[in-house]
Protein backbone atom coordinates (compact mmCIF):
# COMPACT_ATOMS: atom_id res chain seq x y z
CA UNK A 1 0.00 0.00 0.00
CA UNK A 2 3.10 2.01 -0.65
CA UNK A 3 1.29 3.99 -2.62
CA UNK A 4 -1.91 5.01 -1.11
CA UNK A 5 -2.67 8.47 -0.19
CA UNK A 6 -6.20 8.13 0.95
CA UNK A 7 -6.68 6.19 3.86
CA UNK A 8 -10.29 4.77 2.96
CA UNK A 9 -8.51 2.91 0.24
CA UNK A 10 -6.75 0.36 2.88
CA UNK A 11 -7.66 1.03 6.34
CA UNK A 12 -11.32 2.08 6.62
CA UNK A 13 -14.08 0.85 4.69
CA UNK A 14 -15.30 -2.62 3.29
CA UNK A 15 -13.94 -4.30 0.55
CA UNK A 16 -17.89 -4.55 -0.69
CA UNK A 17 -18.10 -1.03 0.08
CA UNK A 18 -15.00 -0.32 -1.82
CA UNK A 19 -16.17 -2.20 -4.72
CA UNK A 20 -19.64 0.06 -5.10
CA UNK A 21 -17.32 3.13 -5.51
CA UNK A 22 -14.77 1.79 -7.45
CA UNK A 23 -13.97 3.25 -10.95
CA UNK A 24 -14.95 0.03 -12.26
CA UNK A 25 -18.42 -0.32 -11.06
CA UNK A 26 -18.77 3.85 -12.11
CA UNK A 27 -17.59 3.18 -15.33
CA UNK A 28 -20.02 0.07 -15.63
CA UNK A 29 -22.82 1.58 -14.80
CA UNK A 30 -22.33 4.64 -17.22
CA UNK A 31 -22.01 2.29 -20.04
CA UNK A 32 -25.35 0.87 -18.87
CA UNK A 33 -27.21 4.16 -18.90
CA UNK A 34 -25.82 5.04 -22.21
CA UNK A 35 -27.71 1.44 -23.15
CA UNK A 36 -30.74 2.12 -21.43
CA UNK A 37 -30.84 5.16 -23.57
CA UNK A 38 -30.16 3.68 -26.44
CA UNK A 39 -32.91 0.78 -25.91
CA UNK A 40 -35.21 4.13 -25.57
CA UNK A 41 -33.93 5.90 -28.85
CA UNK A 42 -35.10 2.34 -30.21
CA UNK A 43 -38.48 2.38 -28.33
CA UNK A 44 -39.25 5.75 -29.97
CA UNK A 45 -38.17 5.26 -33.21
CA UNK A 46 -34.85 7.27 -33.10
CA UNK A 47 -32.37 4.44 -33.67
CA UNK A 48 -31.97 1.18 -35.30
CA UNK A 49 -32.96 -1.76 -33.01
CA UNK A 50 -30.41 -3.96 -31.17
CA UNK A 51 -27.91 -1.51 -30.88
CA UNK A 52 -28.36 -0.97 -27.01
CA UNK A 53 -27.46 -4.81 -26.47
CA UNK A 54 -24.09 -4.34 -28.25
CA UNK A 55 -23.28 -1.25 -25.46
CA UNK A 56 -24.28 -3.50 -22.58
CA UNK A 57 -21.81 -6.15 -23.87
CA UNK A 58 -19.85 -3.66 -22.97
CA UNK A 59 -19.84 -3.90 -19.33
CA UNK A 60 -16.95 -5.71 -17.80
CA UNK A 61 -14.90 -5.44 -20.80
CA UNK A 62 -14.13 -1.92 -21.73
CA UNK A 63 -11.41 -0.40 -19.33
CA UNK A 64 -11.69 2.75 -17.14
CA UNK A 65 -7.98 3.40 -17.86
CA UNK A 66 -9.18 3.89 -21.51
CA UNK A 67 -11.48 6.54 -20.74
CA UNK A 68 -9.13 8.17 -18.16
CA UNK A 69 -6.85 8.25 -21.19
CA UNK A 70 -9.08 9.62 -23.54
CA UNK A 71 -10.67 12.00 -20.54
CA UNK A 72 -7.35 13.48 -20.05
CA UNK A 73 -6.51 14.55 -24.05
CA UNK A 74 -10.37 15.91 -24.17
CA UNK A 75 -11.44 16.96 -21.28
CA UNK A 76 -14.55 15.68 -20.65
CA UNK A 77 -15.27 11.72 -19.22
CA UNK A 78 -18.73 11.37 -20.42
CA UNK A 79 -17.73 12.81 -23.75
CA UNK A 80 -14.48 10.21 -23.89
CA UNK A 81 -16.99 7.30 -23.05
CA UNK A 82 -19.27 7.83 -25.53
CA UNK A 83 -16.51 8.52 -28.15
CA UNK A 84 -14.89 5.26 -26.78
CA UNK A 85 -18.79 2.96 -26.94
CA UNK A 86 -19.25 4.83 -30.30
CA UNK A 87 -15.95 2.99 -32.27
CA UNK A 88 -16.36 0.11 -30.18
CA UNK A 89 -19.49 -0.94 -31.48
CA UNK A 90 -19.29 0.31 -35.12
CA UNK A 91 -21.47 1.75 -37.56
CA UNK A 92 -24.85 1.95 -37.87
CA UNK A 93 -25.08 1.93 -33.89
CA UNK A 94 -22.36 4.13 -33.08
CA UNK A 95 -23.69 7.15 -34.01
CA UNK A 96 -26.77 7.10 -32.17
CA UNK A 97 -24.63 6.60 -29.02
CA UNK A 98 -25.80 9.70 -26.55
CA UNK A 99 -28.05 11.35 -28.65
CA UNK A 100 -29.88 13.40 -27.54
CA UNK A 101 -28.97 13.09 -23.71
CA UNK A 102 -26.41 14.85 -21.55
CA UNK A 103 -23.48 13.87 -19.47
CA UNK A 104 -25.86 14.35 -16.59
CA UNK A 105 -28.60 11.54 -17.96
CA UNK A 106 -25.37 9.15 -17.62
CA UNK A 107 -23.83 10.55 -13.99
CA UNK A 108 -27.07 11.03 -12.11
CA UNK A 109 -28.68 7.96 -13.17
CA UNK A 110 -25.23 6.41 -12.48
CA UNK A 111 -25.26 7.47 -9.21
CA UNK A 112 -28.78 6.16 -9.05
CA UNK A 113 -27.60 2.74 -9.72
CA UNK A 114 -24.50 2.96 -7.27
CA UNK A 115 -26.67 4.89 -4.38
CA UNK A 116 -29.13 1.49 -4.22
CA UNK A 117 -26.04 -0.68 -4.13
CA UNK A 118 -24.40 1.67 -1.42
CA UNK A 119 -27.65 1.63 0.38
CA UNK A 120 -28.69 -1.48 0.59
CA UNK A 121 -24.88 -2.67 1.91
CA UNK A 122 -25.54 0.18 4.66
CA UNK A 123 -29.07 -0.97 5.99
CA UNK A 124 -27.96 -4.76 6.23
CA UNK A 125 -24.70 -3.11 8.22
CA UNK A 126 -27.64 -1.24 10.17
CA UNK A 127 -29.92 -3.97 10.64
CA UNK A 128 -26.94 -6.20 12.33
CA UNK A 129 -26.04 -3.25 14.60
CA UNK A 130 -29.94 -3.28 15.72
CA UNK A 131 -29.94 -6.88 16.07
CA UNK A 132 -26.97 -7.01 18.34
CA UNK A 133 -28.78 -4.05 20.54
CA UNK A 134 -31.66 -6.22 20.88
CA UNK A 135 -29.40 -9.05 22.27
CA UNK A 136 -28.29 -7.09 24.57
CA UNK A 137 -31.58 -5.72 25.49
CA UNK A 138 -33.24 -8.86 26.32
CA UNK A 139 -29.36 -9.93 28.35
CA UNK A 140 -29.82 -7.27 30.22
CA UNK A 141 -33.36 -6.81 30.59
CA UNK A 142 -33.39 -6.53 34.60
CA UNK A 143 -29.97 -5.77 34.73
CA UNK A 144 -30.05 -2.38 37.42
CA UNK A 145 -27.63 0.39 36.59
CA UNK A 146 -27.22 3.84 37.35
CA UNK A 147 -29.11 6.51 35.12
CA UNK A 148 -27.37 9.63 34.78
CA UNK A 149 -28.55 12.91 33.19
CA UNK A 150 -25.88 15.92 33.56
CA UNK A 151 -23.15 13.00 34.07
CA UNK A 152 -24.96 12.84 37.39
CA UNK A 153 -26.28 10.02 39.69
CA UNK A 154 -29.76 10.80 38.75
CA UNK A 155 -32.73 7.46 39.21
CA UNK A 156 -31.54 3.87 38.64
CA UNK A 157 -32.61 2.19 35.48
CA UNK A 158 -31.57 -0.94 33.66
CA UNK A 159 -29.10 -1.37 31.26
CA UNK A 160 -31.37 -3.28 28.89
CA UNK A 161 -33.97 0.10 28.79
CA UNK A 162 -30.29 1.87 28.45
CA UNK A 163 -29.68 -0.28 25.16
CA UNK A 164 -33.51 -0.48 24.29
CA UNK A 165 -32.96 3.69 23.45
CA UNK A 166 -30.47 3.17 20.97
CA UNK A 167 -32.34 0.61 19.47
CA UNK A 168 -35.29 2.49 18.98
CA UNK A 169 -33.17 5.37 17.70
CA UNK A 170 -30.84 3.75 15.24
CA UNK A 171 -34.44 2.26 14.11
CA UNK A 172 -35.37 5.68 13.37
CA UNK A 173 -32.01 5.98 10.85
CA UNK A 174 -33.41 2.37 8.98
CA UNK A 175 -36.54 3.82 8.35
CA UNK A 176 -35.18 7.29 6.67
CA UNK A 177 -32.86 5.30 4.99
CA UNK A 178 -35.22 2.92 3.35
CA UNK A 179 -37.30 6.48 2.96
CA UNK A 180 -34.50 7.62 0.29
CA UNK A 181 -35.25 5.02 -2.59
CA UNK A 182 -38.38 7.20 -2.96
CA UNK A 183 -36.78 10.45 -3.71
CA UNK A 184 -33.29 9.91 -4.19
CA UNK A 185 -32.56 6.24 -6.16
CA UNK A 186 -34.16 7.82 -9.47
CA UNK A 187 -33.48 8.00 -12.90
CA UNK A 188 -32.80 11.68 -14.53
CA UNK A 189 -33.23 10.88 -18.27
CA UNK A 190 -33.88 14.57 -19.54
CA UNK A 191 -31.31 16.19 -21.61
CA UNK A 192 -29.23 18.99 -21.96
CA UNK A 193 -31.93 21.46 -19.84
CA UNK A 194 -34.51 18.70 -18.79
CA UNK A 195 -37.02 19.53 -21.29
CA UNK A 196 -35.99 16.16 -23.81
CA UNK A 197 -36.22 18.54 -26.77
CA UNK A 198 -33.36 16.18 -28.17
CA UNK A 199 -35.75 13.71 -28.42
CA UNK A 200 -38.20 15.16 -30.88
CA UNK A 201 -41.14 14.62 -28.45
CA UNK A 202 -40.49 11.28 -27.93
CA UNK A 203 -38.60 12.17 -24.75
CA UNK A 204 -41.36 10.37 -22.32
CA UNK A 205 -41.02 7.00 -24.08
CA UNK A 206 -37.31 7.17 -23.75
CA UNK A 207 -37.02 8.09 -20.46
CA UNK A 208 -39.41 5.52 -19.60
CA UNK A 209 -37.60 2.91 -21.61
CA UNK A 210 -34.38 3.56 -20.09
CA UNK A 211 -35.97 4.18 -16.71
CA UNK A 212 -37.84 0.49 -16.59
CA UNK A 213 -34.92 -1.55 -18.20
CA UNK A 214 -32.52 0.14 -15.01
CA UNK A 215 -35.01 -0.58 -12.73
CA UNK A 216 -36.05 2.90 -11.54
CA UNK A 217 -38.43 5.72 -11.31
CA UNK A 218 -37.89 8.75 -13.32
CA UNK A 219 -37.50 12.04 -11.39
CA UNK A 220 -40.56 14.32 -12.54
CA UNK A 221 -38.85 17.09 -13.61
CA UNK A 222 -35.45 18.14 -13.64
CA UNK A 223 -32.86 20.58 -14.66
CA UNK A 224 -29.93 19.45 -16.33
CA UNK A 225 -29.18 17.33 -13.41
CA UNK A 226 -31.25 15.79 -10.48
CA UNK A 227 -32.46 17.90 -7.86
CA UNK A 228 -29.64 18.24 -5.18
CA UNK A 229 -31.73 17.98 -1.95
CA UNK A 230 -31.86 14.33 -2.30
CA UNK A 231 -28.42 14.19 -2.37
CA UNK A 232 -28.16 16.47 0.68
CA UNK A 233 -30.50 14.25 2.32
CA UNK A 234 -29.21 10.87 1.77
CA UNK A 235 -26.00 12.77 3.47
CA UNK A 236 -27.79 14.28 6.35
CA UNK A 237 -29.23 11.16 6.89
CA UNK A 238 -26.12 9.49 6.70
CA UNK A 239 -24.77 12.02 9.28
CA UNK A 240 -27.72 11.47 11.41
CA UNK A 241 -26.58 7.74 11.40
CA UNK A 242 -23.31 8.61 12.55
CA UNK A 243 -24.24 10.95 15.33
CA UNK A 244 -26.25 7.92 16.58
CA UNK A 245 -23.21 5.97 16.39
CA UNK A 246 -21.19 8.08 17.89
CA UNK A 247 -23.52 8.29 21.52
CA UNK A 248 -23.58 4.96 21.53
CA UNK A 249 -19.77 4.95 21.47
CA UNK A 250 -19.48 7.62 23.68
CA UNK A 251 -21.63 5.85 26.38
CA UNK A 252 -19.60 3.17 25.82
CA UNK A 253 -16.56 5.30 26.22
CA UNK A 254 -17.69 6.81 29.65
CA UNK A 255 -18.95 3.42 31.23
CA UNK A 256 -15.66 1.73 30.88
CA UNK A 257 -13.27 4.83 32.63
CA UNK A 258 -11.91 3.44 35.64
CA UNK A 259 -14.12 5.22 37.99
CA UNK A 260 -17.43 3.67 36.53
CA UNK A 261 -15.79 -0.04 34.84
CA UNK A 262 -19.98 -0.53 34.58
CA UNK A 263 -18.87 -1.68 30.70
CA UNK A 264 -15.96 -3.76 29.06
CA UNK A 265 -15.29 -4.95 25.48
CA UNK A 266 -14.36 -8.54 25.35
CA UNK A 267 -11.50 -8.13 22.90
CA UNK A 268 -8.02 -9.58 22.68
CA UNK A 269 -6.22 -6.59 21.51
CA UNK A 270 -3.39 -4.48 23.09
CA UNK A 271 -4.89 -1.69 25.12
CA UNK A 272 -1.43 0.66 25.10
CA UNK A 273 2.16 -0.26 23.35
CA UNK A 274 3.60 1.14 26.68
CA UNK A 275 1.18 0.00 29.77
CA UNK A 276 0.11 -3.35 29.57
CA UNK A 277 -2.33 -3.11 31.99
CA UNK A 278 -4.62 -0.43 29.50
CA UNK A 279 -7.77 -1.90 28.04
CA UNK A 280 -8.83 1.38 26.46
CA UNK A 281 -11.93 1.53 24.35
CA UNK A 282 -9.71 2.46 20.78
CA UNK A 283 -12.38 1.16 18.30
CA UNK A 284 -15.49 3.47 20.28
CA UNK A 285 -12.53 6.19 19.74
CA UNK A 286 -12.42 5.81 16.41
CA UNK A 287 -16.70 5.76 15.24
CA UNK A 288 -16.42 9.28 17.23
CA UNK A 289 -13.82 10.28 15.39
CA UNK A 290 -14.96 9.44 11.70
CA UNK A 291 -18.54 10.77 13.04
CA UNK A 292 -16.93 14.23 12.52
CA UNK A 293 -15.85 13.61 9.29
CA UNK A 294 -19.20 12.75 8.06
CA UNK A 295 -20.92 15.66 9.61
CA UNK A 296 -18.41 18.02 8.26
CA UNK A 297 -18.95 16.75 4.57
CA UNK A 298 -22.85 17.97 5.07
CA UNK A 299 -21.91 21.17 4.63
CA UNK A 300 -20.72 20.62 1.16
CA UNK A 301 -23.74 18.67 0.30
CA UNK A 302 -25.82 21.69 1.43
CA UNK A 303 -23.61 23.82 -0.34
CA UNK A 304 -24.43 21.94 -3.66
CA UNK A 305 -27.87 22.51 -3.63
CA UNK A 306 -27.84 26.28 -4.66
CA UNK A 307 -26.96 25.68 -8.45
CA UNK A 308 -26.97 28.61 -10.85
CA UNK A 309 -29.94 28.90 -13.21
CA UNK A 310 -30.18 25.06 -14.58
CA UNK A 311 -27.29 24.05 -13.10
CA UNK A 312 -23.47 24.77 -12.94
CA UNK A 313 -20.41 22.27 -12.43
CA UNK A 314 -19.81 23.06 -8.77
CA UNK A 315 -21.49 20.18 -7.54
CA UNK A 316 -19.77 17.74 -10.03
CA UNK A 317 -15.96 17.91 -7.95
CA UNK A 318 -17.05 17.64 -4.53
CA UNK A 319 -19.47 15.21 -4.94
CA UNK A 320 -16.97 12.74 -6.49
CA UNK A 321 -15.00 13.31 -2.77
CA UNK A 322 -18.24 13.46 -0.42
CA UNK A 323 -20.16 10.50 -1.74
CA UNK A 324 -17.50 7.38 -1.87
CA UNK A 325 -16.18 9.06 1.71
CA UNK A 326 -19.44 9.41 3.14
CA UNK A 327 -20.37 6.15 2.49
CA UNK A 328 -17.06 4.24 3.20
CA UNK A 329 -16.86 6.17 6.42
CA UNK A 330 -20.67 4.90 6.98
CA UNK A 331 -19.49 1.53 6.55
CA UNK A 332 -16.23 1.48 8.98
CA UNK A 333 -18.73 2.81 11.68
CA UNK A 334 -21.06 0.33 11.51
CA UNK A 335 -18.80 -2.49 11.34
CA UNK A 336 -16.68 -0.85 14.38
CA UNK A 337 -20.24 -0.72 16.48
CA UNK A 338 -20.75 -4.40 15.02
CA UNK A 339 -17.36 -5.43 16.91
CA UNK A 340 -18.28 -3.04 19.95
CA UNK A 341 -21.84 -4.45 20.54
CA UNK A 342 -20.46 -8.35 20.10
CA UNK A 343 -17.83 -7.90 22.79
CA UNK A 344 -19.80 -5.25 25.01
CA UNK A 345 -20.44 -6.79 28.16
CA UNK A 346 -21.54 -5.82 31.69
CA UNK A 347 -19.50 -5.65 34.85
CA UNK A 348 -22.51 -6.55 37.73
CA UNK A 349 -20.47 -6.01 40.33
CA UNK A 350 -19.50 -2.46 38.92
CA UNK A 351 -22.78 -1.84 38.33
CA UNK A 352 -23.91 -2.78 41.92
CA UNK A 353 -21.08 -0.75 43.84
CA UNK A 354 -22.10 2.27 41.81
CA UNK A 355 -25.67 2.50 42.54
CA UNK A 356 -24.67 3.06 46.03
CA UNK A 357 -22.06 5.73 45.73
CA UNK A 358 -24.92 8.36 46.21
CA UNK A 359 -25.91 6.39 49.29
CA UNK A 360 -29.50 6.15 48.72
CA UNK A 361 -29.79 9.74 47.51
CA UNK A 362 -30.64 8.42 44.12
CA UNK A 363 -33.82 7.60 45.66
CA UNK A 364 -34.87 10.88 46.92
CA UNK A 365 -37.68 11.25 44.08
CA UNK A 366 -39.51 8.11 45.12
CA UNK A 367 -39.33 9.07 48.79
CA UNK A 368 -40.68 12.60 47.98
CA UNK A 369 -43.32 11.11 45.83
CA UNK A 370 -44.44 8.78 48.51
CA UNK A 371 -44.05 11.93 51.19
CA UNK A 372 -46.98 13.78 48.66
CA UNK A 373 -49.23 10.39 48.18
CA UNK A 374 -49.16 9.12 51.55
CA UNK A 375 -47.95 11.90 54.18
CA UNK A 376 -49.96 14.71 53.02
CA UNK A 377 -46.86 16.95 51.91
CA UNK A 378 -47.58 19.34 49.14
CA UNK A 379 -44.62 18.77 46.10
CA UNK A 380 -42.66 21.89 46.66
CA UNK A 381 -42.96 20.76 50.26
CA UNK A 382 -41.66 17.35 49.79
CA UNK A 383 -38.76 18.24 47.31
CA UNK A 384 -37.31 20.78 49.45
CA UNK A 385 -37.69 18.79 52.66
CA UNK A 386 -35.57 15.77 50.41
CA UNK A 387 -32.69 18.67 49.14
CA UNK A 388 -31.92 19.64 52.33
CA UNK A 389 -31.76 16.19 53.99
CA UNK A 390 -29.89 14.84 50.92
CA UNK A 391 -27.09 17.94 51.25
CA UNK A 392 -27.48 16.82 55.11
CA UNK A 393 -26.34 13.10 53.83
CA UNK A 394 -23.38 14.47 51.96
CA UNK A 395 -22.01 16.64 54.77
CA UNK A 396 -22.18 14.09 57.15
CA UNK A 397 -21.45 11.09 54.44
CA UNK A 398 -24.61 9.20 55.72
CA UNK A 399 -26.80 7.03 54.16
CA UNK A 400 -30.09 8.42 53.47
CA UNK A 401 -31.57 6.28 54.82
CA UNK A 402 -29.90 7.18 58.67
CA UNK A 403 -31.49 10.73 57.87
CA UNK A 404 -34.57 10.25 57.22
CA UNK A 405 -34.68 8.06 60.76
CA UNK A 406 -32.88 10.80 62.42
CA UNK A 407 -35.78 13.33 61.24
CA UNK A 408 -38.16 10.78 62.00
CA UNK A 409 -39.33 10.60 58.35
CA UNK A 410 -38.57 6.38 58.17
CA UNK A 411 -41.40 3.43 57.97
CA UNK A 412 -41.77 0.56 56.11
CA UNK A 413 -43.18 2.14 53.34
CA UNK A 414 -40.12 4.77 52.55
CA UNK A 415 -37.90 1.64 53.48
CA UNK A 416 -39.34 0.46 50.26
CA UNK A 417 -37.62 3.45 48.09
CA UNK A 418 -34.20 1.57 48.58
CA UNK A 419 -34.92 -1.21 47.21
CA UNK A 420 -34.16 -0.26 43.80
CA UNK A 421 -36.12 -3.00 41.56
CA UNK A 422 -39.36 -1.53 43.15
CA UNK A 423 -38.70 1.83 41.37
CA UNK A 424 -38.16 1.04 37.72
CA UNK A 425 -41.38 2.38 36.43
CA UNK A 426 -43.15 0.53 33.44
CA UNK A 427 -39.63 0.12 31.80
CA UNK A 428 -40.62 -3.50 30.58
CA UNK A 429 -43.66 -2.86 29.10
CA UNK A 430 -41.66 0.02 27.42
CA UNK A 431 -38.68 -2.78 26.22
CA UNK A 432 -41.27 -4.49 24.94
CA UNK A 433 -43.15 -1.70 22.90
CA UNK A 434 -39.31 -0.52 21.30
CA UNK A 435 -38.28 -4.55 20.46
CA UNK A 436 -41.99 -4.83 18.34
CA UNK A 437 -41.20 -1.98 16.55
CA UNK A 438 -37.74 -2.84 16.21
CA UNK A 439 -38.91 -6.41 14.86
CA UNK A 440 -41.62 -4.64 12.50
CA UNK A 441 -39.39 -2.30 10.94
CA UNK A 442 -36.95 -5.21 10.01
CA UNK A 443 -39.65 -7.11 8.83
CA UNK A 444 -41.07 -4.63 6.50
CA UNK A 445 -37.50 -4.54 4.83
CA UNK A 446 -37.91 -8.32 4.00
CA UNK A 447 -41.25 -8.14 2.66
CA UNK A 448 -39.97 -5.07 0.36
Amino acid sequence: MSGSICPLEWRYGSTEMRKVFSRRNIVDKYIAVEAAILKGLEEAGLAPSGCWSKVESLKGVLDPAEVDRLESRIGHDIAALAEIISSRIGEPCGRFVHLGATSYDIVDTAWALILSEALELTRARLIEVIKLLVSLVEKYRDTIVVGRTHARHALPITFGFKMANYAYELTRSLQRLRELDERVVRSKISGAVGTMAGWLKQGLIVENTASSHLGLEPHLITTQVAPRDGFAEVIADLAILASQLERLSLEVRELMRDEISEVYIDTGEVGSSAMPHKRNPSVPERVCGLSRVIRGLLVSSMENIALMHERDLTNSSSERVIMPHVFLIIDQMLLDTISILRGLRVDEVSASRNLELTQGRIMSECIMVKLVLRKGYSRIQAHELLRKLSRTSIWENKHLREILVENGLYDDEIGECFDYSKYLGNYSELIDRVLKYVREQIEAGVRN
